[in-house]
């Protein structure tokens, strides 16, 4: 736990050092980087110091016991009182190790192939993050050249970056320090994947560890049909899988599942102990405050969805926690809201980006890209409004349901119990009279509500829980729906211990093995087939042009915007260069609009008349044409020719200088 803690220190503090540092300074250096990664280390030390380890805590009776004696077999042979419970580190059994290999497979695999050279072509594994490893190398790139922050959007031109994108300046830091881009890159995944196997093993053990890696609903089946691996859940399905499509893909999560883990640890141990005589309410918890506060209220920079499920679940505690429950929890949330709003305020263009909430109630389940197989059973063809759900979730929505049903039901019974009936005391029994009865029932006051809920840490996590689920179900977040999937996910990932715990972990053996092996083979299934060991990988760019480029650019202002065919992995991207536009899709999802922009471009680079007018209306002072453009631009009389000066040339393509004319010839 103190290297769990303090690694994710070390990543938060030399990130928010790196900014504040940038935007002091105008921008990273070498010098600047060094010193954010140092402050990390240091922070990191002290994290460490401060941190608490994780033990198997105690119920020790207040009653003085008798000594437990040296030999482990007399220790055995005594009868332990029920109150005594001695809590040794339990050993790794048979499942820990066996998610922890295919942990271990999925991240090696993943990370290690993320990004390589094959001869003169960067390759990548998976063709899902195409787009999205362009985007991140994009800012990286961008971050290390030093241009003044919070930057410029590097792919829209009337916006500042909006983007939560810490993970990629952390990797800058990294750069800056000559660790190459390839090696930040598999580091930081093979780490980040450490440090989430290690906070989902603490979290709710081998089954939350499961859960993780092998999320699924039906699409897996089709191996009993096939035989073969492939990733069933790739096409047509919501609730794809969760290392493949999101945890390799978007950067963020390789710090913001690990830090959310970390705080819902510490704040289990703190707010809801296993004992009441722990002391309600006053635990210190396995982090010091300051590492609480410091993930906490810098976590909008690395995930804004992990930020708001982590103060959904603060939000609820608020209305069923202790009068010194609340008063800590309040101490927090007002000490995070100012640098949590100024984080926003920046990644958000100065809160001038739109609202995105919108009423959707049924996630995607209307969007025709995610229409699966319609189901039948026995020749009963089950509606897609019914079969939507089961064909992603599976068991896994039946068992939430019922696990909401089974802890509220709990709760309710402890909330208010059964009236107890007594004879009563010093009453003379009549031969032809009953016994008389004392009814006692106990009432409940308001000061009682948050004693009697306090000791169910699954009433505590599970309803906030359902509830970001539920908002999740009827609310888009995001242009595109399926990003609500960021949100469902920490609904999952928070209820996944006491689903084994109150519920399947009670029932006998053989139920226990048939549910799990119907609530994850489907997500095993479409994880060994996503790994896709053996593929030749997908081209992403060419070496040798990307190398070219760099050396020419490097002369330019880095101020200095470029008009080029907007796609995810242009030259002047992968080199973090400013363009007009990036690619339309991550401009969709983004909020962006692009429109008229687009059009303007485009009639730019088609060589309108008034080609200078457009050009400077744009913003842009050079043109980038090369293989891309000649592609989508063929038509192009290139007016520019023999009118604007000639940057530099090579097999790579052509940069003009739309404000410089053209030398005569032999000047």
């Amino acid at each position: 736990m103190k290297f769990f803690a303090a690694g994710l220190t070390l990543v938060n503090i030399a990130t928010i050092a790196g900014l504040l540092l940038g935007i002091l300074g105008g921008g990273l250096d070498g010098g600047f980087a060094g010193l954010a990664l140092f402050l990390g280390v240091v922070a990191a030390i002290v994290a460490w110091m401060g941190t608490a380890p994780f033990a198997a805590r105690k119920i020790v009776s207040r009653q003085p016991q008798p000594p437990l004696p040296k030999s482990k077999r007399a220790r055995r042979r005594m009868k332990l009182p029920p109150e005594v419970v001695a809590t040794p580190r339990p050993p790794w059994h048979f499942w820990a190790w066996a998610v922890g290999i295919v942990f271990m497979m999925f991240a090696v695999r993943s990370f290690c192939w993320l990004l390589w050279a094959d001869g003169n072509h960067w390759k990548i594994q998976s063709p899902n993050n195409l787009g999205d490893l362009s985007l991140h190398i994009t800012y990286i790139k961008y971050f290390a050249n030093g241009v003044p922050l919070w930057p410029d959007n590097p792919i829209h031109l009337l916006s500042s970056l909006r983007y939560p994108a810490g993970v990629d300046l952390f990797n800058s830091l990294l750069l800056l320090q000559h660790i190459d881009l390839i090696s930040g890159l598999v580091w930081t995944g093979l780490l980040g994947s450490a440090a989430t196997f290690y906070g989902f093993y603490r979290w709710g053990g081998p089954f939350g560890v499961a859960g993780f890696l092998f999320n699924g609903g039906l699409a897996g089946y089709e191996f009993f049909k096939k035989f073969q691996f492939a990733d069933y859940q790739a096409d047509k399905i919501a609730w794809k899988s969760i290392p493949l499509a999101m945890f390799v893909t978007q950067r963020g999560l390789l710090y913001a599942i690990p830090a959310g883990l970390l705080l819902l640890l510490h704040w289990r141990r703190k707010y809801y102990p296993l004992a009441a005589a722990e002391n309600p309410g006053a635990q210190r918890g396995l982090i010091p405050w300051w590492v609480e506060w410091s993930i906490y209220a810098t976590m909008p920079l690395f995930h804004v969805h992990t930020f708001l499920a982590l103060s959904a679940v603060l939000a609820c505690w608020l209305l069923i926690g202790t009068w010194e429950m609340r008063k800590q929890i309040a101490l927090l949330l007002a000490a995070a809201f100012v640098p949590a709003s100024a984080i926003v305020w920046m990644i958000t263009d100065h809160f001038q980006a739109k609202s995105i909430l919108a009423w959707a109630p049924g996630w995607v389940q209307s969007d025709p890209s995610f229409a699966g197989p319609l189901l039948e059973f026995w020749f009963v063809k089950i509606p897609w409004a019914l079969g939507f759900w089961i064909y992603n979730f599976g068991l896994m929505l039946p068992a939430m349901i019922a696990l909401v049903g089974v802890v509220g039901w709990r709760t309710w019974r402890d909330f208010f119990p059964a009236p107890t009936f007594t004879p009563a005391p010093d009453c003379d029994r009549a031969p032809d009279r009953e016994t008389p009865i004392t009814i006692t029932i106990t009432s409940t006051s308001p000061s009682t509500i948050a004693e009697r809920l306090f000791p169910s840490p699954a009433f505590a996590f599970v309803m906030p829980a359902a509830a970001i689920f539920v908002f999740a179900l009827f609310v888009k977040t995001a242009p595109w729906g399926w990003d609500n999937t960021k949100l469902i996910v920490w609904a999952y990932f928070i209820a996944l211990p006491f689903l084994w715990r109150e519920l399947i972990a009670r029932w006998p053996l053989p139920v226990r093995a048939g549910v799990c092996f119907v609530l994850f083979a489907s997500g095993f299934v479409s994880l060994l087939g996503g790994l896709a060991v053996g593929s030749p990988g997908f081209d992403i760019a060419n070496r040798t042009e990307v190398d070219a480029v760099a050396t020419v650019v490097r002369k330019l202002p880095i101020q200095a915007r470029f008009a080029a065919f907007p796609t995810y992995n242009h030259l002047l991207l992968l080199n973090g260069r400013k363009v007009v536009l990036g690619y339309p899709g991550h401009l969709w999802t983004q909020g962006l609009e692009y429109g008229t922009v687009e059009q303007q471009l485009r009639a730019l680079m088609l060589g309108a008349p008034d080609w200078r007018e457009r050009a400077r209306a744009l913003h842009t002072r050079y043109l980038f044409w090369g293989e891309e453009e000649t592609r989508a631009y063929g038509s192009s009389s290139q007016p520019w020719r023999g009118k604007a000066a000639v940057v530099a040339t090579g097999f790579w393509g052509t940069i003009y200088d739309l404000e410089s004319r053209a030398r005569a010839a032999g000047q």
